[in-house]
């Protein structure tokens, strides 16, 4: 039996603590918030979505950056397995759209609950509101930590030490970062931070009127020139400011890093069942049957009430231009307009609103057969304090999940 400390009570954080003492071992988790899985208990919009019911191989396909590092992780605990271990704990679970599986009750908080009841079941001491403020190590083992616990500071012992304090976004659960500081201060590289599925700031006023509305079934396009970056199907919503809703927040992912350093163009295909020729001739049937109307009064079958001034507007025909005025060349651009709306992506959102933090804990100086550190013997990662990052889906969450459970298992 060993002493192991787990470092944040987050989602990778009590998955480590339970696998740990699950493998016999006298466990103690730190956190330093006044409850454990803050940020667990806002994921997917309060319903915590807990995992992607997909095969491993699709799993690494939605990983983001470093694929290959979770290979023993996804194949030791892949979705399967987590959807297990949750309902082993008695949390029923259902899979919507996309594969992706919540909790039957919708609840976020039943995960919580049963993770911290298996916590308890196991033995894990939980100490809440302690700052953990040094990693202590002795020729070049982990021999404890110091921490701070009601203004107190104090020191532990312990053999191993399991890091699980996320990234820097979404502060207010208690991300902000200390456990990156840790790791550095242990010797260890922490890459570049960048914020990670994010909504977009768009430059075109336009948007502002659409706030609000959200599109369904459309396809979204970012071109870096000529160079397609990122091309899907799915879900957005306009903003007050630009564009967010999970199509967005996957599409950002791909340019969070370079955003700064340029403005990118994004289009949304509003009919992509259809082709252009299909689309002409269902505009066609539509022209023809309100021939004698204003161009403005002719296109309600086609889009939402608030997208038809906006619409009409950007397609540059006079709204109330009779319908059986409209040249071809006028309808084909309004075809054009409708399969490439235009915007233009000035930047991205901040960490305040990313659900997740790109950058992290360099893979490069961790083992990926046990999450243990190359660099200090003793010293474990989970979770999303690793330079790892992936789409939306449940695919960030089971890399928690998956991570935690390898350390766990192998100190």
């Amino acid at each position: 039996m060993r002493k192991v400390c787990v470092v944040g009570g987050g989602a990778g954080g009590m998955m480590a603590a339970i696998w740990a003492a699950r493998s016999g071992h006298d466990v103690t988790l730190f956190e330093h918030n006044d409850k454990l899985g803050k940020k667990l208990f806002i994921t997917g919009k309060g319903r915590c979505n807990v995992t992607n019911a997909c095969d491993t191989e699709v799993l690494f396909q939605n990983v983001m950056k470093n694929p290959k590092f979770l290979y023993s992780a996804f194949y030791g605990f892949d979705a399967d397995a987590c959807m297990q271990f949750f309902e082993k704990l008695g949390v029923k679970l259902k899979t919507e759209r996309g594969n992706r599986v919540f909790p039957l009750s919708d609840h976020s908080s039943d995960i919580i609950s049963a993770l911290t009841y298996e916590m308890r079941r196991l033995g894990v001491r939980v100490i809440m509101g302690a700052h953990v403020t040094e990693i202590l190590i002795s020729d070049g083992v982990v021999s404890g930590i110091a921490y701070k616990e009601k203004n107190e500071k104090k020191k532990a012992s312990f053999e191993r030490v399991i890091l699980a304090t996320g990234g820097v976004s979404y502060e207010l659960t208690g991300s902000d970062g200390s456990g990156l500081k840790l790791a550095a201060g242990a010797g260890h590289t922490v890459t570049k931070l960048f914020p990670s599925l994010v909504p977009l700031y768009i430059k075109e006023d336009w948007c502002k009127s659409l706030m609000g509305l959200s599109l369904r079934n459309v396809e979204v396009t970012i071109m870096d020139g000529k160079k397609t970056l990122f091309k899907e199907f799915g879900e957005m919503l306009f903003t007050h400011y630009g564009v967010s809703g999970p199509l967005i927040l996957s599409a950002s992912s791909k340019i969070t890093q370079r955003c700064s350093e340029k403005q990118y163009e994004l289009f949304i295909d509003l009919k992509p069942a259809l082709t252009r020729e299909q689309l002409d001739k269902r505009l066609l049937r539509e022209f023809e049957e309100n021939k004698n109307k204003a161009f403005k009064n002719s296109v309600a079958s086609l889009f939402p009430s608030k997208l038809i001034p906006v619409m009409v507007a950007l397609s540059g025909i006079g709204p109330d231009t009779k319908v059986n005025e409209i040249t071809k060349q006028q309808r084909q651009a309004f075809v054009e307009l409708i399969k490439r709306v235009p915007l233009t992506i000035e930047k991205t959102s901040d960490f305040r609103e990313a659900i997740i933090t790109r950058g992290g804990v360099s893979v490069k100086e961790v083992n990926p057969s046990t999450m243990e550190s190359k660099i200090i013997s003793g010293l474990f990662f989970a979770g999303e304090m690793l330079d790892l990052d992936a789409l939306t889906g449940g695919f960030n969450l089971q890399i928690a999940w998956s991570t935690g459970y390898l350390a766990g298992v192998s100190v």
